[in-house]
């Protein structure tokens, strides 16, 4: 299982919220690219970049952040928030992204979402499918949609999609761990999906738990920033992985 962590950005800082509330924001640091590489030290390959003022905006906002740190660590990194458009997703590729995540544009645009998976392959596009009581969220989780998560992320599954980030927004930076059951419903009725846990992480016994459940990987966030997990903790676990 990849240990992907988190690094969500307001005004150029890194940032956690709780249920993706902006009222709820808490900086934990002015520099994206300095957690980024404290990341990358401990052995971390991987990155899960959210762009918060985009997804608030609707269109690509931090791409330069995305840039510096892409070009300043060898980190692969997702990147997700406010990507509406055929330009957003160049300006996010060219700025150095592995991977882009698709939310809301999922369902709210599906023939943009769909002709981003032909053109750009299902390796590069991640359907990040955002849940409340299992209907998706869109905008930030500023919406709920009436769309059930299992229908839909089978629909896209149909199109070719491999990548899923599946959030409990009810256990997003709450620190009272993740959606056990949900994840285990998830990966029991859409088979070969490579399912991304996020949301609730708290303790880093989860971290087996999860990966015995099948996750391929789990996005980690505010349980590093207060120190819930330390960064040993997430290297030895990588180290172990490797074996």
């Amino acid at each position: 299982m990849r240990i992907i962590p988190a690094i969500d950005i307001i005004d150029g800082k890194c940032v956690r919220l709780s249920k993706g509330d902006y009222n709820t924001k808490k900086i934990y640091n002015e520099s994206p690219l300095e957690v980024a590489k404290q990341f990358e030290a401990h052995g971390v390959e991987y990155l899960h970049l959210v762009d918060l003022d985009g997804a608030k905006s609707k269109h690509i906002v931090n791409h330069k952040i995305l840039e510096n740190i892409a070009s300043k660590t060898n980190l692969k990194i997702d990147f997700g928030g406010g990507l509406k458009t055929d330009n957003d997703l160049r300006i996010a590729f060219e700025c150095g992204a592995n991977q882009i995540t698709g939310g809301s544009i999922a369902v709210k645009n599906t023939n943009t979402f769909k002709n981003w998976l032909s053109k750009f392959g299902t390796e590069k596009i991640i359907l990040g499918a955002d849940a409340n009581n299992e209907k998706i969220a869109v905008n930030g989780w500023l919406e709920e949609s009436d769309q059930e998560l299992v229908p839909f992320v089978k629909n896209y599954q149909k199109e070719g999609v491999s990548y899923v980030i599946c959030t409990d927004i009810s256990k997003d930076g709450m620190l009272q761990g993740p959606s056990f059951n949900l994840y285990e419903k998830m990966l029991s009725e859409i088979p070969n999906i490579k399912l991304i846990a996020s949301g609730g992480i708290s303790t880093f016994d989860e971290l087996p738990k999860l990966s015995k459940l099948g996750c391929e990987g789990t996005i980690i966030g505010k349980a590093i920033y207060e120190n819930r997990i330390s960064m040993k903790q997430l290297e030895d676990f990588i180290i172990e992985n490797k074996k």
